[in-house]
């Protein structure tokens, strides 16, 4: 498979845009809009609003409109590549907040299946149908996650994608080999999004075109980095790979795995330990986040399992 078969070229290390917030709940726009200058200056390949680590499902119409058009004017001002998220389990909400994404000329918009009640087949194709109408040419990227309420098969997403073709790109979660002879089977025409901290396994399958990515929340320069070195030396890209699942494995994953918290608070977790930007650890309530001191306690131990991410 190749870039050319795709329905789009969009690809690479994409950086997620999360909520700075303060004790009172409130999003601190004035550090969300240093956030975004810092993703910029650090080039990554495009930044994108309104994922899960976003917040998307927990922000009032007013509060997202602000967001957007804050990521928009400062990549239009830098020629920054970005995708808003429209992002929300009502479709009504939905298809609003996708219309009122157009007038950002963003590189696409990416939505999720609604999932009060999991669609059929024919269901999905008819909201992606609609919402393709909305997006007024724009390109789509469906978002079907590991915790949506049904997660699609390689096959299955053929079948709801295919007869859309403003959906340009699929964010998911890999798997085994088996997982991936099935993608290169069924979704070839598509840009494949996979978890951030498999992508170099993902290129070298040559299944992946990116990710909308979980280590770029750890350093956005250093997933950059790390990026570039799989189209140069995939073997040296695949042995950092491999720390960074091990840093995941042992110092992330348990947060989620045995202490209940969500993949969000995980995200901005790794923002923590990063020590990037002026994001924290805090999520809105009513959802509990992983303490500061957690956060400081894990910089050390990063950097000295994947020095490469933090050189500069």
């Amino acid at each position: 498979m190749t870039m050319t078969s795709r329905r789009h070229p969009i690809a690479g290390n994409w950086a997620s845009l999360l909520l700075p917030i303060t004790e009172d709940d409130s999003i601190d726009f004035e550090k969300l809009g240093e956030e975004i200058d810092l993703l910029i200056a650090a080039q990554v390949d495009g930044i994108y609003s309104n994922g899960t680590a976003g917040e998307f499902h927990n922000q009032t119409e007013m509060e997202y409109e602000r967001i957007q058009e804050m990521l928009a004017s400062r990549c239009w001002a830098t020629g920054t590549p970005f995708v808003i998220g429209a992002c929300q389990p009502d479709p009504i909400i939905m298809l609003d907040r996708l219309r009122r994404a157009t007038i950002h000329k963003p590189l696409a918009i990416q939505v999720i299946l609604p999932d009060w009640w999991p669609l059929t087949n024919l269901e999905a194709i008819d909201f992606l149908q609609r919402a393709s109408e909305a997006a007024d040419g724009i390109p789509l990227i469906l978002y079907n996650p590991p915790h949506a309420k049904r997660v699609l098969t390689p096959a299955e997403l053929s079948d709801v994608c295919g007869p859309c073709p403003s959906v340009v790109g699929i964010k998911i979660a890999d798997g085994d080999d088996a997982w991936y002879a099935q993608a290169r089977a069924y979704l070839g025409e598509f840009s494949l999004f996979i978890p951030g901290h498999h992508l170099a396994t993902g290129i070298k399958q040559g299944v992946a075109a990116g990710a909308f990515s979980n280590v770029a929340c750890l350093s956005p320069h250093g997933a950059e980095a790390w990026t570039a070195l799989m189209h140069t030396d995939i073997d040296a890209a695949l042995e950092i790979e491999s720390r960074i699942c091990a840093f995941m494995d042992s110092h992330i994953v348990p947060f989620r795995r045995e202490r209940g918290y969500s993949n969000a608070a995980l995200d901005k977790l790794l923002a923590a330990i990063g020590d990037w930007g002026p994001v924290t650890t805090r999520l809105r309530w009513p959802y509990r986040f992983i303490s500061e001191q957690d956060a400081k306690g894990l910089r050390d131990r990063a950097r000295r399992m994947i020095p490469e991410l933090f050189a500069r």
